[in-house]
Parts: C-alpha cells; sequence; structure tokens
C-alpha cells in the first residue's frame, strides 16, 4: 500500500505508510547527481547557489524523516532506467522488508 502526496516533510513521491518508508526520485539535474549533473554554462552563480541549496534541503528533509522514524530511499533519475530495474526492485524489497 503506497501513497502519493502525502503530508510528510519534503513531499515524498511515494510513502509506504505501513513499512514507515519514504520514496523519492530525484531528478539528475535538480538534486545535482554527482554522476550527470552538468552545470549550465550561463549564470553559473545562481545554478551554483540553487544546486548547493537543494542538496541540503534533501539532506536536511532525509534527517528530519528519519528522526520521525521514517526509512528513506532516494532514488536518483537515472536509477529507473530499464536496464537497471533489477537493481532497483532488490533495493526496493529489501528496504521494505
Amino acid at each position: 500500500g503506497w501513497r502519493r502526496h502525502m503530508t510528510l516533510p519534503g513531499r515524498p513521491d511515494f510513502a509506504f505508510p505501513a513499512a514507515r518508508v519514504a520514496v523519492f526520485l530525484d531528478g539528475c539535474f535538480w538534486h545535482g547527481c554527482p554522476e550527470h549533473f552538468r552545470r549550465p554554462k550561463g549564470n553559473r552563480k545562481f545554478w551554483d547557489a540553487k544546486i548547493a541549496c537543494n542538496i541540503e534541503r534533501d539532506a536536511m528533509v532525509t534527517k528530519t524523516l528519519r528522526k520521525a522514524g521514517w526509512r528513506v530511499l532516494r532514488l536518483w533519475e537515472h536509477e529507473l532506467a530499464k536496464k537497471r530495474e533489477r537493481r532497483l526492485l532488490a533495493r526496493l524489497r529489501r528496504v521494505l522488508g
């Protein structure tokens, strides 16, 4: 039983209330993926600050949810690729028990 749009800190993309698991699907650009993020050439100061703020916010949301007894799973956008499906499903099963 997963839910969307639960009123939890950070508004997780999916929540599994019975298991107390919050799942976030983080876009590689907006969340600063170390593997795929490419900073735009223009307005570098703005983008550096914006992405740094997003990363800091993500860490705070994760910390807040964990303190409230939730397990947090953050998935990168690139992890949703078909070729990574087995790994992703195994990870979800492990977290959900």
